[in-house]
């Protein structure tokens, strides 16, 4: 995949997760998701969270020079207007000129931004399947992204599950449908 590609990908990822976001209605927001840990709230908190320190990790930052600078609530009193602007830093981190040839330092070690990126993509996605199953809304995700990221998750289902990141596979609801398949590769019914 070319730099572009993922680029684009990215992107697409956080417009899926943010379609849902600005779906979420008042009182939506501690509703239960799939996520069994978090409600509505702290599901969209994770990913403007993760957003946030998107931008310091394409920079070349590590883990100890960003600190403890986006723990806890990052939305505030308007989710919708945190979420906007932490997609927009992400996007530009992302889509920077070089970005996505660097190298970020996570915390299980340094990882080419490529990598970093397609977890980045992943998460958005899953987790926009996750909103939108919390609050009732359009669960369908992009074809394309279904594709990109079960095409990279091959190589890495074990080692996630083996970490704890994801919980165990459960049979796809159809499949024959890509999206229920990679769902529940992601323990997703």
């Amino acid at each position: 995949m070319t730099d572009p590609e993922l680029v684009d990908l990215h992107r697409r990822a956080c417009a899926a997760f943010g379609e849902r976001v600005r779906a979420v209605g008042a009182g939506d927001w501690d509703k239960p998701t799939p996520c069994e840990d978090w409600d509505v709230r702290e599901l969209v908190n994770h990913v403007v969270g993760e957003d946030l320190w998107t931008g310091p990790m394409m920079e070349g930052r590590t883990i100890e020079e960003v600190g403890d600078r986006f723990a806890g609530d990052q939305l505030g009193d308007d989710p919708a207007a945190a979420w906007t602007e932490a997609q927009r830093q992400a996007e530009a981190a992302v889509g920077a000129p070089g970005a996505i040839q660097r190298t970020v330092h996570l915390s299980f070690g340094d990882t080419p931004a490529q990598e970093y990126v397609m977890q980045l993509l992943a998460d958005h996605a899953i987790h926009a399947w996750d909103l939108a199953t919390a609050i009732g809304a359009d669960d369908r995700l992009d074809p394309g992204l279904v594709d990109a990221i079960a095409a990279w998750f091959d190589d890495r289902e074990d080692m996630y599950r083996g970490a704890g990141v994801i919980g165990p596979a459960v049979e796809p609801a159809d499949p024959d449908d890509p999206q229920a398949r990679l769902l529940a590769r992601f323990g997703r019914r």
